[in-house]
């Protein structure tokens, strides 16, 4: 036996358990365990001992992998300690199952003495070493050595069906007392140097035993301490063939005939004239170490070579029945060690053949591919050049490819199988020398340590395979059939990655040269799309201490009043502290009815407000709370404290006044008061305590907007714990919230190498700009419960989570019965006539009768029904007689009566046969049905149990059907782990519980009155369509007038109900399931506002913030940062996170689509801190404004003219243009103008930009009778800083002062009179004497110049800038102003 089939022999491991290598995860862990000492009072003096380490899935109960076998070592005891055997052996090992059940198991063997005088070995003892934790990660690098308990018996006590996971809880396993191995577990990065050498789950020692390592250096014995490898040596492979006995074509067609009868045999049918056809013919050609293949196999296609002398093949060799190549194959990664040998497998790739000719059906059936031979080769590589031929194997044995092989019938020695030939060659000394060096440098410049592909692998990069007029026809994509190959790893030297090439190139040419793929390679690139920074809107404090000037305008405004239950007044206190909040005594508080005042006082300008945008004349507010419906406010006139309107910023605090229909100001009492109740009387089971957490967790944002030009000026958030009133009847607040408008810069491409740059990507500030101050009041006035006849007061919603079967004894409720009175303890019931229970039925004998036929089908009530017999029976009564007839018509009057009610009962009892097999099957669903109430918000996940019986004597296999995707069951056990702990569960969870059919239903096998629980989720992403419907400056519809609301109709007819059925083999239900989801209002974190172009994505990047400042962080998380996820409520948008490395940080990528303008797109997007996505972290609410846009390339200081398209609506309107920034933007016409219908209006617009960059100004085109939006357009402006030709500096005294007045000169450079303007990109700090001069050719001017007084301290430039009569820029002067 060779090196290679010792090396072969040893690597035969056991697999991993199916449902492990179905879904490993990519990122493999090495480890390397030392076993110090095992030490203990059950060891015995003189005796040896040997230790035996193997790996074992707790979860699925199996072994796997190899078995590692130390020395034997003697016991040795040294008094007074124990007896101990020593043997400091390192174990070295890889795997990609890093699950908390996979652990090692070392298994204590002792020899003994035979009466014959032999020995033999028995086990004494064994123990588990837990080789990841909890979590799944590594063990910690720094970990010190460990004491592993030992246990009486052998390890074959772990597969008994008995065994119980953790072992301490299991009673049939036995401690040995004072005994214990010394060991230490640590990760070894070394090892990932030689993935490509060592496959997986393969425990070796440090011993050189691997092929390709070089022995440990120095007096060192373990090589895999830091492993060294062996020099790759490149090795050619030229005119290649294979030969097949007898012939190939007697080879192939008794495999063709062989194939076509297994094919008729598995489907039971007769010959139809269709057969199995070749498509195509492989080799495989890969080196192997003996222990794995060191890369992927190249997979070359053979041609026969008759068919390669047609294309143009010369020197064919044999008499035409052999298989060739027609190119050369390129092996990189042969290392000169005897183990190392070339390994060659035979491919046949087959599909149905048709009847016509035997041709193979294109694009039929999915191609079936076999292998047939197989061959290994060990080269010896100073041979130099030399023809090869090496005889195929087939049949029973194992072969490297770990693939059944084709045995033919009449195959006898190995030479008889067939014969491949090659011509093998290699590069010269110099050349391996220079290929290492370059290789050497290559990897240690741009390749990371390697990991084992987990996916399938990519095509293969051959660096020595050009491409030839003859190319492979093959587009086969069905994978290989019995073959159980894992794709090995790429190597750390490898240029190349796993995966199918076809080889091809022309035999007549020569030997080509190396050539690129035409798989191109990315280029570590990183993206161009910036990233912003997320800064949220923090909520408004109420500790703003106004002025008494102030308070004495506010008070002296005549707001209402606000009144507490006893009509008195309530007084404004102070908030309360957040740490002082208790959820009992909200509980506990005898007026659970609350009634919410939002009270809106007044709007103030911010002193640091800057001069660029105009202070509205009217504003509307848009916000939600709870769960009511959204809010739009009417318009709000803005009025100073003496009852004029409010003019510039000249007052700081202006209040909000009612605006009447026909523009005037109201005469009502100033500001805008809204109420909200919420009476447990009307809200569902359990809200109350839902109310009281969004009080006390949540903020209410509120988003001011121009009235006029419907353009947003800011948002303001206010805390809602003040609300809570903690026991007392009534409180109110006092809140001055600031106003602040954010704006995102615009993005700047990195270009170039600055691109690749690390650092050269930094998240951009965020400018907000604090526009003013918002004064409101907030109250909650406190009332008694209303208590509703029938209805009980709400319980508090239960902790439980699992959901009972239904009991079918008295579950079943009577639905002709209704109660009459239940104060005796007994139940008294009065019958009621089906008519009046079925609306069916009723509805079927009202059509039978034509009288009857205006009355509606309703069932009346027992009133109505007994108050119309009564006067049925009186006129009946009252009916005269007739003289000559007597009682006569009286008589035919009841019998025409007793006959109709004979038809009737007849039709009746004809109905009651026809639903009675309905009803019954109504009725015992009824009565195996439980329902489950869920309280779900957006993006929390509500988990629970339902306990399903068996109630049958015989064994089911139970198939679970929901019929919402919203609701699943919990297939992981682990992620049904990380719920149980969450919910603080009691109940165990069972491993590989659940079985999947193949239409992804899952099963579980219940024994005869066998009760599981069987875990659910509920899980939404996507919004209510109330909530997501967008609010903005679309328009002031009708409801915005409402002053007050109810939760009594709010969200109605938003309960979904979901069905899951339990149903055993033939459909048969045995257990009902009905989910009843409450939808309820989701915290919202921060809240963003773009502006884009219509009709184009938005592409954002967004980083977020570090995970230890979100609210709910746990604190000292163990493993570092935890990575954190996204989802989005639009499952059209694409938004996606990655984590980067440690320390790094993470951002978010949106990929929005923009709807037609002035469409408002809103989303939600929320961010979760664990892989499960239970619990969001963070919810971010995005509104996308889609706008036109405008592209405009201007300089600072310089007008620039354009013109704009105005289209017309269906109807004519009277409409004006409005801008965000009317001293830099002027429209023409400037005021209002009428718009017909369908017409087109020309809007010219001016652009003179104060400052230089770019910047986005908003143009919106608004009904003023209608306040309703009509255009709007984004104005992308790319402004360019003009050329300064002179630079002056002054200083000037801070803090106030009347100013300072300068003179500066201006030449008129032409021989002409001109005429000039001025202006400056600080009109705040300086004005002009004259804002236009004339001056003579030639001639000299002054200009008079006003510094104004600034309140700070520091630096400001400010431009002059000189235009001509065109407003073109001449000059520029730049002034800088030192302010001490």
């Amino acid at each position: 036996m060779g090196e290679w089939e010792r090396a072969f022999a040893r690597s035969l491991a056991l697999p991993p358990p199916p449902r492990r290598r179905a879904a490993r995860p990519p990122a493999p862990a090495a480890l390397r365990c030392v076993l110090r000492h095992l030490e203990g009072a059950a060891l015995a003096q003189g005796a040896e001992y040997q230790l035996r380490l193997s790996l074992f899935d707790a979860t699925y109960r199996r072994f796997f992998g190899t078995t590692w076998r130390s020395g034997w070592r003697a016991a040795r005891a040294t008094p007074p300690r124990p007896p101990r055997a020593a043997f400091d052996e390192a174990v070295y090992f890889h795997t990609s199952l890093n699950h908390p059940g996979i652990a090692a198991v070392v298994e204590v063997v002792v020899t003994v003495g035979k009466g014959d005088g032999g020995s033999r070995h028995l086990s004494c003892g064994f123990g588990l070493i837990p080789l990841f934790g909890s979590g799944s990660e590594a063990p910690d690098p720094s970990a010190e050595d460990r004491a592993l308990k030992l246990y009486h018996g052998t390890p074959r006590a772990l597969l008994h069906p008995r065994f119980q996971d953790p072992m301490e809880k299991n009673k049939y396993l036995t401690v040995m007392e004072k005994s214990h191995l010394q060991y230490t577990l640590k990760p070894h990065q070394p090892l990932e140097k030689i993935f490509h050498l060592l496959p997986e789950n393969l425990l070796v020692s440090g011993l050189p035993t691997i092929p390709g390592l070089l022995p440990a250096s120095g007096d060192a014995s373990d090589c895999l301490q830091k492993p060294r490898l062996m020099k790759p040596v490149t090795c050619y492979l030229e005119r290649l063939s294979v030969q097949l006995h007898p012939s190939l074509e007697e080879f192939e067609e008794e495999l063709l005939d062989l194939l076509n009868s297994d094919r008729l045999l598995q489907a039971n049918a007769v010959p139809d004239g269709s057969g199995v056809a070749v498509r195509e013919r492989r080799l495989h050609v890969g080196v192997h170490n003996g222990l794995r293949f060191v890369q992927a196999p190249q997979v070359a296609v053979l041609l026969p070579e008759v068919e390669a002398a047609r294309g143009g093949c010369s020197g064919a060799r044999g008499t035409g029945q052999a298989l060739v190549l027609r190119s050369r194959i390129h092996l990189s990664e042969m290392v000169p060690h005897p183990a190392f040998v070339v390994c060659f497998q035979l491919e046949y790739v087959f599909c149905s053949s048709g009847r016509a000719g035997g041709k193979a059906l294109p694009g039929g059936e999915a191609a079936d591919m076999r292998s047939l031979r197989w061959a290994v080769w060990s080269p010896d590589l100073g041979a130099g050049a030399a023809d090869v031929v090496v005889p195929l194997r087939g049949g029973a044995h194992r072969s490297p490819c770990q693939a059944l092989v084709y045995q033919s019938c009449h195959q006898g020695r190995h030479v008889e199988a067939g014969t491949v030939q090659f011509r093998v060659s290699t590069d010269s000394e110099e050349h391996l020398v220079t290929a290492a060096e370059i290789l050497r440098k290559d990897r240690d410049e741009s390749e990371e340590p390697p990991t084992p592909l987990l996916s399938p692998p990519a095509p293969l990069r051959m660096a020595s395979s050009p491409r030839g007029r003859g190319l492979s026809v093959s587009r086969l994509s069905a994978p290989p059939r019995g073959r159980g190959q894992n794709p090995a790893p790429r190597s750390h030297g490898s240029r190349q990655e796993g995966g199918i090439t076809h080889l091809e190139a022309d035999l007549g040419l020569p030997d080509p040269e190396t050539c690129a793929g035409d798989q191109l390679r990315a280029l570590p690139f990183a993206p161009l799309q910036l990233p912003i920074a997320a800064l949220g809107l923090q909520a408004g404090s109420s500790h703003t201490l106004l002025s008494r000037a102030s308070r004495a305008r506010l008070h002296a405004a005549g707001f209402p009043e606000i009144l507490d239950r006893n009509q008195e007044p309530v007084e404004i206190s102070e908030p309360v502290d957040p740490a002082s909040f208790s959820p009992q005594l909200e509980e506990a508080d005898p007026l659970q009815g609350n009634e919410i005042i939002l009270q809106f006082l007044a709007l103030g300008r911010d002193a640091r407000d800057g001069v660029e945008g105009t202070w509205p004349r009217t504003v509307f507010l848009t916000f939600q709370f709870y769960r009511f419906p959204a809010v739009t406010t009417p318009r709000l006139q803005l009025v100073s404290a003496d009852g004029g309107l409010a003019a510039g910023p000249a007052l700081p605090l202006q209040l909000l006044g009612r605006v009447n229909k026909d523009g005037t100001l109201g005469t009502g009492p100033p500001g805008l008061q809204l109420k909200y109740m919420v009476d447990p009387a009307f809200l569902r089971p359990g809200e109350q305590r839902w109310f009281v957490r969004y009080l006390a967790e949540h903020s209410l944002q509120v988003d001011v907007w121009d009235g006029d030009s419907l353009l947003h000026v800011g948002s303001a958030a206010v805390k809602l714990e003040s609300l809570l009133r903690q026991g007392r009847a009534a409180v109110r607040t006092h809140h001055e919230l600031e106003v602040a408008a954010t704006e995102y810069e615009p993005e700047v491409a990195v270009m170039g190498r600055e691109a690749l740059r690390h650092g050269a990507l930094r998240p951009l500030g965020v400018r907000v700009a604090v526009r003013g101050r918002l004064h409101l009041c907030l109250a909650n006035v406190g009332h008694p419960c209303e208590e509703t006849p029938g209805r009980p007061l709400s319980p508090l919603p239960s902790r439980c989570r699992i959901v009972p079967v239904p009991d079918a004894a008295g579950s079943v409720r009577a639905g002709s019965c209704f109660s009459l009175n239940a104060a005796g303890g007994g139940r008294v019931s009065r019958a009621r006539r089906l008519a009046e229970v079925d609306g069916e039925l009723a509805a079927a004998l009202c059509s039978r009768r034509p009288e009857a036929r205006p009355v509606p089908p309703a069932a009346p009530s027992e009133a109505a029904a007994a108050r119309r017999r009564k006067l049925r029976r009186m006129a009946l009564a009252r009916q005269p007689e007739d003289a000559g007839g007597g009682r006569t018509p009286q008589l035919s009057g009841w019998q025409e009566e007793h006959g109709r009610h004979s038809r009737d009962l007849q039709f009746i009892d004809a109905y009651r046969e026809h639903i009675k097999g309905e009803s019954i099957s109504r009725v015992l669903s009824q009565a195996i049905t439980a329902t489950h109430t869920v309280h779900a918000a957006l993006g929390t996940a509500e988990f629970f149990e339902f306990a399903l019986k068996n109630p049958y004597s015989v064994q089911h296999t139970v198939t679970i059907e929901v019929d919402h995707p919203e609701l699943s069951v919990v297939l992981d056990p682990r992620e049904w782990r990380h719920f149980k702990e969450l919910t603080k569960s009691l109940t165990p969870v069972e491993e590989e519980m659940f079985h999947l059919r193949d239409d992804l239903r899952p099963q579980v096998y219940l024994r005869p009155k066998e009760t599981v629980r069987i875990p659910f989720k509920y899980q939404t992403f996507s919004a209510d369509p109330a909530v997501v419907a967008a609010q903005g400056p679309a328009g002031l519809g009708a409801g915005a007038n409402t002053a007050a609301c109810s939760l009594g109709k709010s969200w109605a007819g938003q309960t979904k109900h979901i069905q899951v059925s339990f149903r055993v083999s033939g459909g048969k239900p045995i257990a009902l399931l009905r989910v009843k989801v409450e939808p309820q209002p989701h915290v919202v974190d921060q809240t963003f506002r773009f502006y884009h172009p219509e009709l184009t994505f938005l592409k954002k990047t967004i980083r977020l913030p570090p995970w230890h400042t979100l609210p709910g962080a746990p604190v000292g998380m163990p493993g570092g940062e935890p990575e954190m996820f996204v989802r989005c409520s639009d499952p059209d948008i694409i938004c996606e996170t990655k984590k980067m490395g440690p320390g790094e940080p993470q951002d978010i990528f949106l990929k929005v689509a923009g709807g037609p303008s002035p469409q408002i797109k809103k989303f939600f997007v929320a961010i979760y801190m664990d892989a499960w996505l239970a619990a969001p972290a963070q919810i971010w609410q995005f509104y996308l404004h889609s706008l036109q846009r405008l592209d405009v390339s201007c300089t600072a200081g310089q007008l620039a003219r354009l013109s704009l398209l105005l289209r017309g609506t269906p109807a004519p309107r009277r409409v004006r243009a409005f801008t965000s920034h009317p001293q830099e933007l002027q429209v023409d016409p400037d005021g209002a103008f009428l718009l017909p219908a369908n017409g087109i209006q020309d809007l010219y617009v001016g652009v003179r930009p104060r400052r230089a960059g770019s910047r986005f100004l908003f143009l919106n085109v608004v009904d003023v009778e209608s306040h309703q939006l009509v255009s709007c357009w984004l104005l992308c402006l790319s402004c360019r800083q003009p050329l300064i030709s002179k630079a002056f500096e002054i200083s000037l005294p801070a803090g106030g002062g009347r100013g300072c007045n300068k003179r500066i000169t201006y030449t008129n450079p032409y021989p002409s009179p001109r005429l000039y303007f001025l202006c400056t990109n600080r009109p705040d700090l300086l004005q002009f004497k004259e804002d236009s001069f004339e001056v003579a050719g030639g001639e000299v001017y002054t200009i008079g110049l006003r510094f104004a007084p600034s309140q700070g301290v520091g630096e400001e430039e400010i431009l002059i800038h000189i235009n001509d009569h065109e407003d073109k820029n001449e000059e520029t002067f730049s002034v800088k102003v030192l302010y001490q």
